[in-house]
C-alpha cells in the first residue's frame, strides 16, 4: 500500500494562536491521531520544535560542516507531520482534509517514492 507524508506548515510571521485555540488544536489533532491508529492508517506522526534550534549537517569532500538554524530561510516551516498508509492519493487527501481542519492550518500531501519506480 502506498505511503504518504502529510506535513503541517506554519508561518513564523503569523501571530501565535491564543492558548484556548492551541488547546483546541491539540485536542482535534489527538482525535485525528486516534482515528488514524484505529483504522490502521497511522505509521508515525509528531510535532517538531521551531527550526531556529535545528542543526544542519553537510558532508562534502571528506569535510563536515555543522551550522545552527534552519537549512532554508522560508516564509513557512514544517511544524509537524504524519506518515500514513492509504490505498491511493484520494484517500490520503481525505486524511489531509481532516488533519488540516484539526490543526487549523495547511497540510501538504506527498507520496514516498516507490522502490519499483527506479
Amino acid at each position: 500500500m502506498p505511503i504518504y507524508m502529510l506535513s503541517v506548515h506554519h508561518s513564523p510571521d503569523a501571530p501565535p494562536p491564543a492558548p484556548e485555540e492551541m488547546q483546541k488544536a491539540f485536542e482535534q489533532v489527538d482525535a485525528v491521531n486516534t482515528e488514524m491508529q484505529k483504522t490502521g492508517t497511522w505509521v508515525f506522526g509528531g510535532g517538531l520544535y521551531s527550526p531556529e534550534i535545528a542543526t544542519v549537517v553537510s558532508r562534502k569532500d571528506g569535510e563536515t560542516v555543522m551550522t545552527d538554524g534552519p537549512f532554508a530561510e522560508t516564509k513557512e516551516h514544517l511544524g509537524g507531520f504524519w506518515i500514513i498508509t492509504a490505498p491511493d492519493l484520494d484517500a490520503a487527501l481525505a486524511w489531509a482534509e481532516k488533519a488540516s481542519e484539526a490543526c487549523m492550518g495547511p497540510v501538504e500531501v506527498r507520496p514516498f517514492q516507490d522502490d519499483t519506480e527506479a
